[in-house]
């Protein structure tokens, strides 16, 4: 059910690669809180997930993810096969006193989409991929693109505040909390800087939040921001060409990113540039009903 899932999104995005390989699901299935649904003896769908988190989503709350892999259902009654399936699985999830309840569903799956959406589902983070190929982007005059060497990361120190400050503005509300790592993360970082500095930079690692972007081929995009008085005079392209062109003489085929929805400035740039396969959508319930 989950390859088929898959195989099913790769129909409306042809850039996700055709043979990737399934998570084992022999974790997700000891931790007791999934669930699968039977008729006439045969499995017409199931329902698992991680183990809970403290602080989901940079929140209060104790939350599960169930990612794409983990979830199916039968091609007939989708609608229906979920819900029922969330319905036992949600209340295993509540009295482990789990609030916050995540799952990763493919972006163009609109029987799953909607099932859940009316069980109280809104969409937060989107999954998207395109091609190694170059875009169209504007001469920069005065711009020069390079690759941060780790030694320099500090540089952009100043822009990485920036980008958490402004998650935490209205329509985010992302408060960060704990130690910032970043300095020290193993990611490579790609910057634009002209007299006055550093513009705008891109942030890349090896892998994301799903099985797509652990491939060889694939580079995923983690981390990005542009000062606002360059944005929509095409710096911004101009940096992501110069990314691509370098990923692509490595031998990378496929870009990979992820971002929220509700991250206006950031999705409506992605949005011209990648196609969606995932919506992350959340659903956060009422603590009184919890099982602790």
């Amino acid at each position: 059910l989950a390859w088929e899932n898959y195989q099913q999104e790769r129909q409306a995005v042809p850039a996700l690669p055709p043979d990737p390989r399934i998570p084992d699901l022999s974790e997700l299935a000891e931790n007791g809180l999934g669930c699968a649904a039977f008729e006439n003896g045969e499995m017409i769908g199931f329902l698992c997930c991680l183990a809970p988190m403290d602080n989901a989503f940079t929140t209060t709350a104790r939350g599960t993810f169930s990612p794409i892999y983990a979830h199916g259902a039968a091609r007939e009654d989708r609608i229906r096969i979920y819900q029922k399936l969330y319905q036992a699985a949600a209340q295993k999830w509540a009295n482990a006193g789990i609030s916050s309840h995540s799952i990763g569903l493919y972006a163009h799956d609109r029987e799953a989409i909607t099932a859940f959406f009316q069980y109280g589902f809104g969409l937060r983070c989107i999954d998207a991929i395109r091609p190694m190929t170059p875009i169209r982007s504007p001469a920069c005059e005065g711009f020069s693109f390079f690759e941060i060497p780790p030694e320099s990361r500090g540089r952009l120190e100043p822009l990485h505040r920036m980008l958490n400050a402004h998650f935490e503005k209205s329509p985010c509300f992302m408060k960060h909390t704990g130690p910032d790592l970043w300095i020290t993360k193993k990611t490579r970082l790609f910057a634009a800087e002209n007299s006055e500095g550093v513009a705008a930079y891109i942030e890349t690692a090896d892998a994301a939040d799903n099985f797509v972007t652990e491939l060889p081929q694939v580079q995923n995009i983690c981390g990005a921001f542009c000062l606002p008085a360059h944005r929509g005079k095409g710096l911004y392209p101009s940096l992501l060409n110069f990314l691509i062109n370098v990923l692509a003489s490595e031998g990378y085929t496929l870009l990979g990113v992820d971002y929220e929805s509700f991250n206006p400035t950031a999705a409506g740039f992605w949005q011209k540039h990648f196609t969606p396969y995932t919506n992350g959508v959340v659903r956060r319930i009422d603590e009184n009903v919890l099982g602790w």
